[in-house]
């Protein structure tokens, strides 16, 4: 159990770093602008480049985690992060374009090198704690982005420039990652499983000698895995349209000032952060079926709430009901597609790619939505996606490991 102590809280500061490196230099965008000499909407351009990067990630992380491992593969991340981040330090420091463009596709790539990797070892520690607690390492990241926003509001403060600040949080952050590198993916190399296939390590090792590419390509061709990436999907648009648009919606369709906006945003995501911790109880009483249906209609509600509300005083209540609704999904779907850990990595890659697909479409989507209808209105997307959720939710019923007649059966 040692082992297993040092990998659950080794991933839960692995999931903090992954949001604070993100975080921090996102929240200093008006010094990027500057230092790139761009206006927002070729900045906005520049970012889609990171969003390319992040879905061609998503699409060959299977094949990188299958045929080498999860620990290769954050390592992996770990350097690649590095290259990223020096190039955009480059191009801040120099105003060179190419830079960015270079170190922001890197840096999208890399995040699946990690997002997947840190999710599957912390669904494997799930596995052998017994109980739900993968909703913990997503409430982690979200303090650590939370972290990240202060530290980049801090350096701006202290007139540091975004190159100096996006090298020491860098270095901080690797530095981190690569001391706890071992003991977080420590329980997929070394420790048997308990059934009678052996270990993952093993597992592994017969796989990569069957073919990685062709457990990657297969774990597409699933259609519970499919179906859990709907939900991942309805998920990540929840949290990620309160991201991007709630502020917005909160100051023009109230007619309000931004700072009600900022924190109306705020309790979102309080309330999504302390719920991954409060609720994760949840799930082991009353199972993932039960727990996701709950959360899609308390979006579905919320949202309701908030966009028909007569007052702002009101639609408070929606925001917080949203917010509840959106803390479980993404790790109870993720938990879902890691129940056999032998095909763990795969799974999870095609779950999470159907998240990134959502990240780089929904925004200018629901932009377009919202030049017609308002950000208010614009924001209903999100219940009817939280409908589709509900629909296809007994696909997160917990699945047996396969026996070894069945592992011997697939094998030959």
């Amino acid at each position: 159990m040692d082992e297993v102590r040092a990998a659950r809280w080794s991933l839960l500061v692995q999931f903090a770093l992954f949001g604070l490196i993100m975080s921090s230099w996102l929240s200093r965008m008006p010094s990027i602008r500057e230092a790139l000499d761009v206006d927002a909407a070729q900045l906005g351009a520049l970012m889609i480049v990171g969003g390319a990067g992040s879905l061609t990630g998503a699409l060959t992380i299977g094949v990188v985690v299958a045929r080498f491992g999860s620990r290769r593969a954050l390592l992996a991340g770990t350097v690649g992060n590095v290259v990223g981040f020096g190039a955009i330090a480059v191009a801040t420091a120099t105003g060179d374009v190419r830079f960015f463009i270079a170190g922001a596709f890197v840096n999208g790539f890399c995040g699946a090198l990690v997002n997947v990797p840190i999710n599957t070892n912390a669904a494997e520690v799930e596995r052998r704690v017994g109980t739900a607690i993968l909703p913990h390492f997503h409430a982690c990241f979200s303090i650590g982005a939370a972290v990240g926003a202060l530290v980049g509001s801090a350096f701006a403060a202290a007139h540091v420039s975004i190159t100096v600040q996006i090298l020491v949080v860098l270095a901080a952050v690797t530095a981190t990652r690569l001391a706890l590198l071992r003991p977080a993916t420590a329980l997929t190399l070394h420790v048997p499983i308990t059934t009678e296939t052996g270990s993952i390590e093993q597992a592994a090792t017969k796989t990569r000698n069957r073919g990685a590419v062709k457990q990657a390509v297969g774990a597409w061709l699933e259609p519970r895995t499919l179906l859990l990436g709907v939900v991942l999907l309805a998920a990540s648009l929840a949290e990620g349209t309160a991201t991007t648009w709630l502020a917005l919606a909160v100051v023009d369709g109230f007619a309000t000032v931004g700072a009600a906006g900022a924190l109306a945003y705020g309790t979102f995501v309080g309330a999504m952060t302390v719920f991954r911790f409060l609720g994760t109880p949840l799930i082991d009483r009353f199972g993932r079926v039960a727990v996701l249906r709950v959360s899609g209609l308390a979006t579905f509600t919320g949202v309701l709430v908030f966009v028909f509300s007569p007052s702002l005083a009101t639609a408070w209540i929606g925001v917080l009901l949203w917010g509840c609704g959106a803390a479980l999904g993404n790790p109870i779907a993720i938990s879902a597609a890691s129940d056999d850990p032998d095909h763990a990595g795969p799974r999870v890659a095609v779950v999470t790619s159907f998240s990134t697909v959502s990240s780089l479409a929904a925004p200018p989507l629901l932009g377009l939505l919202a030049s017609e209808v308002g950000a208010r209105h614009a924001v209903l997307v999100v219940a009817a996606v939280a409908v589709v959720s509900f629909a296809v939710a007994a696909q997160a019923r917990r699945r047996p490991l396969p026996t070894p007649a069945e592992v011997d059966e697939v094998a030959a």
